[in-house]
C-alpha cells in the first residue's frame, strides 16, 4: 500500500496532511506528487473528488518551502470559480500549516481592498479566479514576473466558460514560468491545445474511474408525476436518514422554490446559485460544510470543484441536460471512499431518455425504485 511519505513528501507537509486527515494517497496524489516534486509539467485528468487540490498543491509548497519565504508571487493557481479559489486556498493553507509560507485568495463580486491589501503585505501563493487578476494586474496593484509554478486547476471547465484569451493572455505574462500544471475532470481537445503549446514534456497522468478510482455510490432511479415531485423529495429526505445531501436543479428559479417549499415542510434547506451575492454564498457553504444545514439545494454553479466532506446524498431534482454535469453533481458524494447515494427523480419520458444515456456512457449502475 503505497504512503504520503513513500511520495518523497517532507516532514512539515506529511504531518500536517496527517492532522488533516489523510491517511494514504488516491491515484491522482500518487501519481502527479513524485512528478510535481521533480520540477516536472504535469496534465492531469482524474474525476471530481479525487484529491486533485492536494496532488497539485504539496509540489507547491513543497518546491517553495525550499527556497525560503519571499515577498513575491512565485505560484498561482486559476480557477474558474470563486468558490473553487476559496477551497483551494484554505486546503493550501491546511497543507502548509508548518511552512514559512503565505497564502492568498483573490476573486470578484467584492470589494477589492482587503486582497490588495494583502498582496501588498507579501503572498508567496496566490490562488485566482481570471477576471480578478486580470483587474488588479492591468491596475498595476499585482507582479506575475517573478511566478515560477502556474496550475491551471479546472481546466475543461474553466476554458469551456470563455476563458481561453484570458489563460493564454496571463501565461504571456509569466516569463520565468518554470511549471505549468494542467488539471482536470477531462481533458478536451481545448485543454490539449493548452497543454501543447505551453507545457514542456508534460507527465500525463489520466485515472480512469470505471477501472481505477470510481466512487462508491449508489445510485436510483425514481418515477414519479411532475405534481409529485417536492412531496417524493420530502420523503426521501425523511426515509433515507440522510443527514447532508445536495439538491439539484436546472434553473435558479426552482432552486429558490424547492427551497421554500421544504422550508414548509420544516426541513432546514437553503439554496446557492449564480445570482446571490458572494457573501451570501459563503455564508451558506459555510454552513453546509459545519453540518448546521442539512439541505442544499443547488444549481450546477455548486456541482463542480467544491470539496465538502460527509455529503451522504445527492437528489437530482431534475435530470441535467448534459450527462458531465451529472458525473459532476453525483461526485458531491461517495468521496474520500466514503459511502455515497444519488436520487434521480424521473417525471418525463426526457428525463428516461437522458439518463439511460447517462448510464450507457458511463456504465453506471442505476436501480429503479419505489418508496
Amino acid at each position: 500500500m503505497t504512503s504520503f511519505a513513500s511520495l518523497g513528501i517532507t516532514e512539515p507537509i506529511l504531518t500536517a496532511l496527517t492532522d488533516y486527515g489523510y491517511a494514504e494517497p488516491t491515484v491522482i496524489q500518487e501519481k502527479a506528487i513524485p512528478a510535481g516534486i521533480a520540477g516536472r509539467d504535469v496534465l492531469g485528468s482524474a474525476q471530481t473528488g479525487t484529491g486533485k487540490t492536494c496532488a497539485f498543491g504539496v509540489p507547491i509548497l513543497q518546491r517553495l518551502a525550499q527556497g525560503g519565504r519571499g515577498r513575491t508571487i512565485r505560484a498561482l493557481i486559476l480557477t474558474p470559480t470563486r468558490e473553487l479559489a476559496i477551497q483551494i486556498d484554505e486546503n493550501l493553507h491546511a497543507y502548509g500549516k508548518n511552512l514559512p509560507l503565505t497564502e492568498a485568495v483573490i476573486f470578484g463580486g467584492v470589494g477589492q481592498a482587503p486582497q490588495v491589501d494583502q498582496l501588498k503585505r507579501g503572498v508567496d501563493i496566490l490562488t485566482a479566479t481570471p477576471g480578478r487578476l486580470l483587474d488588479l494586474a492591468g491596475q498595476g496593484l499585482l507582479d506575475l514576473s517573478k511566478v515560477e509554478i502556474f496550475v491551471l486547476d479546472e481546466a475543461d471547465r474553466m476554458l469551456d466558460m470563455g476563458f481561453i484569451k484570458d489563460v493564454t493572455h496571463i501565461l504571456k505574462q509569466i516569463p520565468h514560468r518554470r511549471n505549468l500544471g494542467l488539471f482536470s475532470a477531462t481533458i478536451s481537445r481545448e485543454v490539449m491545445d493548452i497543454s501543447w503549446v505551453y507545457q514542456r514534456d508534460p507527465v500525463e497522468i489520466v485515472v480512469r474511474p470505471v477501472q481505477e478510482n470510481r466512487p462508491k455510490i449508489s445510485q436510483y432511479r425514481l418515477k414519479v408525476d411532475m405534481g409529485g415531485k417536492v412531496d417524493l423529495l420530502a420523503a426521501i429526505l425523511e426515509r433515507e436518514h440522510l443527514d447532508r445531501v445536495i439538491v439539484f436543479c436546472n434553473t435558479k428559479n426552482t432552486t429558490d422554490r424547492i427551497t421554500g417549499l421544504l422550508r414548509m415542510r420544516g426541513i432546514a434547506a437553503q439554496c446557492i446559485h449564480g445570482d446571490l451575492g458572494q457573501k451570501v454564498r459563503e455564508k451558506v457553504l459555510s454552513s453546509f460544510r459545519a453540518g448546521q444545514l442539512r439541505v442544499l439545494v443547488a444549481t450546477d454553479v455548486a456541482a463542480r470543484g467544491l470539496d465538502i466532506d460527509d455529503v451522504d446524498g445527492v437528489i437530482n431534482y431534475d435530470i441535467p441536460e448534459e450527462g458531465e454535469y451529472y458525473v459532476h453533481r453525483i461526485g458531491r458524494t461517495g468521496r474520500a471512499k466514503h459511502q455515497g447515494a444519488a436520487y434521480n427523480l424521473i417525471s418525463s419520458v426526457t428525463d428516461d431518455v437522458r439518463l439511460d444515456e447517462i448510464i450507457r456512457n458511463n456504465q453506471y449502475d442505476v436501480k429503479t425504485i419505489t418508496l
